[in-house]
């Protein structure tokens, strides 16, 4: 069980077509700005739909060009997290973190809510609003809120680059800690090397749009398929650091 992914899209004289699946690890993908990362995520999630392919969920298909299957993306049960991490100003921590739940009740809405305030070490800012707290906290509220409907999936679109270095280095401490404890499959994009090498159980490396190399993050920098792939996971001291 995991997340299967076989898609192409064409957007403005760019072709994306790719294939890759992952069980409950956390994959990343990885390359250059203007790959294709960020617009697979848009595509998993149902926010651009693909010209053709088969997107499947815990073997729950989400897309499928031939049958004419395209669940909108409320139905398709997925955590997202954006670049900008899209908070809701005007809500507060909890407002924002409770938005990520439907369909359930008040008493259990702040049940979970709390639980989740706890889990990320956001106790103390329930009341405040996104420009009260740090970037650190944003990042909290922003996981928390895609992750409290328990989604099959978690997609999270480079929400770590905004940060200076100590922050990030929490940030994916904490998202090694999200890994263990809600076991589902993680897709992360990012064009840090560093930051794909620390966490990446399966590592694609995306070069225009197409799959140039997917394994482990440590196969992968130690032995490039080709020139291409070397000179963007270049960073050989990286190699054994793990």
């Amino acid at each position: 069980m995991g997340l299967a992914v076989n898609i192409s899209k064409s957007v403005l004289g760019f072709t994306l077509d790719v294939e890759w699946n992952i069980g409950k690890e956390l994959a990343v993908l990885f390359g250059y700005s203007g790959a294709g990362k960020t617009l697979t995520l848009q595509l998993i999630a149902g926010l651009i739909e693909p010209d053709k392919g088969v997107i499947k969920s815990n073997g729950r298909t989400l897309f499928d060009s031939e049958n004419c299957i395209n669940l909108p993306p409320q139905e398709r049960h997925l955590g997202y997290v954006f670049q900008d991490l899209a908070l809701f100003p005007h809500m507060t921590v909890n407002g924002n973190i409770a938005y990520g739940l439907r369909g359930v009740s008040e008493p259990e809405i702040q049940m979970k809510v709390a639980e989740l305030i706890e889990l990320f070490h956001l106790e103390g800012q329930e009341n405040k609003h996104p420009a009260e707290i740090s970037g650190g906290q944003r990042q909290r509220v922003a996981l928390a809120r895609a992750l409290i409907g328990k989604p099959s999936v978690l997609l999270l679109d480079e929400p770590f680059s905004a940060l200076d270095n100590p922050l990030r280095i929490e940030m994916r401490n904490l998202l090694l800690d999200i890994r263990k404890q809600f076991d589902i499959p993680i897709v992360l994009v990012t064009h840090d090397i560093t930051e794909a090498y620390t966490l990446a159980d399966n590592l694609v490396v995306y070069i225009n749009g197409h799959i140039a190399q997917q394994g482990k993050a440590v196969e992968v920098i130690q032995n490039p398929v080709n020139d291409e792939v070397a000179a963007l996971v270049k960073p050989s001291y990286l190699v054994g650091s793990r």
